[in-house]
């Protein structure tokens, strides 16, 4: 007997009909499914059905008769059914704070920011910090960074320090300034820069990469109240994207402890591949190696997140020559050589995964460097990982094959820096900016994310910059360096079955294929065959994690 489920695509689940049920299985009827299969090609098919602990029991292909010994069914109306999109490099907390906190990431110009800032303090009056991210110089056009007088100007009570877009610089106000106490006495630490006053020493109002450090310190931190806030933020929007499981770059032990929380009360539904922010966390959590999965697949933590430079926005990142907008830096490394191997190793050396950052071709060339030695000593499958990989040189492209080199990256990237990118590099370095089909090319492989909240958490945005390298306009026409735009069968794979390959979750959630978790979207549209206009403007009509409804529209 099959009973059916219509409300909101089976969102509710009916009650059981006798006191102690025995195990029941759902079925998934009416759809047009696409999954990556187990041959890594893509499978379609018309229905599912999934257990009691939401794992897939059975895929039906076109033809095949569905079974009948069903006790629920979901009728799909036709819709397309795609795995649960994974993102391969987040940062969970930072969207969710960022969605209680000032967001200047729609701001145009630095009046338009103010103004916004402004309005943002007189509203939030019981706040001891007005506290924000996401501002860019560069789509202001200011040509410089702001300073501490122009957002003194609109609030000087209170201390201001709002986030950079990409997280590698921060402004402050005067208030936050002598707050931290820097004075003009002030070093620049390793791998970090205190932009000056001109002609002065002191303090300008923005601090790059490690000197963040010296206002950070004095931050008041999140309670944890506000964290469990912060987390079940992010899992709504991660799940109205379509999105059932991420990559977390750089976990500190209190997030760790917000994701057990949400585990232990059961509200913790978003399947997290959790990356530690320093060894000392890796260790604390992990002890001698890589957690379980736990909470059925939702939580597991298996790497340590590393930072060798920072990014273009703010010429953090290392280049093998001088910026050709600013020829007297060639960017900042946060890690030496020797440091970047021995922490590698420490990871590897208990079998936890190591994930780097690098987006200089420097960066990436120390990274790829540091691999081919250490793939000597830790044989295995170690998947190593790069994130981002955003300026390589073609010449050490083709190491990322040799060792199968995940290069974990993010579409949206490439729409929002190209023209910094173009500024910051000048037309001769390009040959290897956001290389996605040369590195697929040269053997290695993608796993795609968004790195929100430094863009927006939208894998169908990212889909259709990876097949067209346009931005949401359609510009440039015919795609900007349109030789490293990926298919679409390409694309979708890098959001889910490579995306999950890449934190050593295969097997258990990516695709739709027995023995994997039910974690799968319904959809308006056909990826495969739509537009990259068409793809943008998915709309998803329902969210399953497990087999459980998490969104219904």
């Amino acid at each position: 007997m099959i009973r059916t489920i219509t409300a909101a695509f089976g969102a509710v689940a009916i009650s059981a009909l006798a006191p102690s049920p025995a195990a029941a299985d759902t079925l998934v009827y009416n759809v047009d499914g696409i999954t990556i299969g187990e041959d890594g090609e893509v499978d379609r098919f018309v229905a599912l059905v999934f257990d009691d602990e939401g794992r897939i029991t059975e895929v039906v292909e076109r033809g095949e008769e569905r079974p009948d010994d069903i006790e629920f069914a979901i009728d799909g109306e036709g819709r397309v059914m795609l795995p649960g999109m994974i993102d391969a490099h987040v940062h969970v907390m930072g969207i969710g704070i960022g969605a209680l906190t000032l967001d200047l990431s729609d701001t145009t110009s630095l009046e338009d920011a103010l103004a916004k800032i402004e309005k943002f303090a007189a509203d939030n009056t019981g706040r001891p910090w007005i506290l924000g991210r996401g501002w860019n110089q560069e789509k202001w056009g200011l040509g410089r960074f702001p300073t501490a007088e122009e957002l003194d100007a609109v609030v000087s009570d209170r201390p201001v320090w709002l986030s950079r877009v990409d997280g590698h610089a921060s402004w402050a106000n005067t208030k936050a300034i002598e707050t931290a106490g820097v004075t003009a006495a002030a070093q620049d630490p390793s791998g970090g820069r205190i932009i000056r006053k001109p002609g002065s020493q002191e303090p300008a109002g923005v601090f790059v990469d490690a000197a963040e450090a010296l206002v950070n310190r004095v931050v008041p931190a999140p309670r944890p109240e506000d964290r469990d806030l912060a987390l079940r933020k992010a899992q709504d929007i991660l799940f109205a994207n379509g999105i059932t499981a991420v990559a977390d770059m750089g976990t500190s032990i209190e997030d760790w402890q917000t994701y057990r929380r949400a585990g232990d009360n059961g509200t913790l539904k978003l399947r997290i591949m959790s990356y530690a922010n320093s060894v000392e966390t890796m260790e604390l959590i992990g002890g001698p190696g890589p957690t379980p999965w736990l909470y059925d697949d939702r939580l597991r933590m298996g790497g340590i997140k590393l930072y060798l430079d920072g990014a273009l926005g703010s010429r953090g990142a290392t280049l093998k020559a001088p910026y050709s907008d600013e020829p007297a830096t060639s960017g900042l490394a946060l890690l030496s050589q020797a440091q970047l191997r021995n922490l590698m190793s420490r990871a590897a050396l208990d079998n936890f995964q190591p994930a780097v950052h690098a987006i200089g071709d420097a960066a990436n060339a120390n990274v790829l460097a540091a691999i081919t030695e250490l793939n000597e000593s830790y044989k295995g499958d170690r998947r190593w990982r790069i994130e981002h990989a955003q300026i390589a040189d073609p010449a050490d492209l083709p190491i990322f094959g040799q060792y199968g080199i995940i290069a974990s990256m993010q579409p949206l990237h490439q729409t929002s820096d190209r023209l910094m990118a173009e500024a910051r590099l000048g037309e001769d370095r390009l040959g290897g900016a956001y290389a996605w089909r040369s590195i697929l090319n040269v053997g290695g492989k993608l796993a795609f994310g968004s790195d929100a909240p430094v863009e927006p958490a939208d894998a169908f945005a990212g889909l259709a910059v990876a097949i067209s390298r346009t931005d949401s306009n359609g510009e440039p026409f015919g795609g900007w360096r349109a030789q490293e735009t990926v298919s679409r069968e390409q694309a979708l794979k890098a959001f889910t079955a490579d995306a999950a390959f890449a934190g050593f979750a295969d097997g258990r959630f990516g695709r739709l294929v027995p023995g994997e978790r039910a974690d799968f979207i319904l959809v308006d549209r056909d990826p495969l065959l739509a537009s990259p206009a068409d793809i943008r403007a998915t709309s998803i009509s329902g969210v399953w994690v497990g087999g459980e409804q998490v969104v219904a529209r």
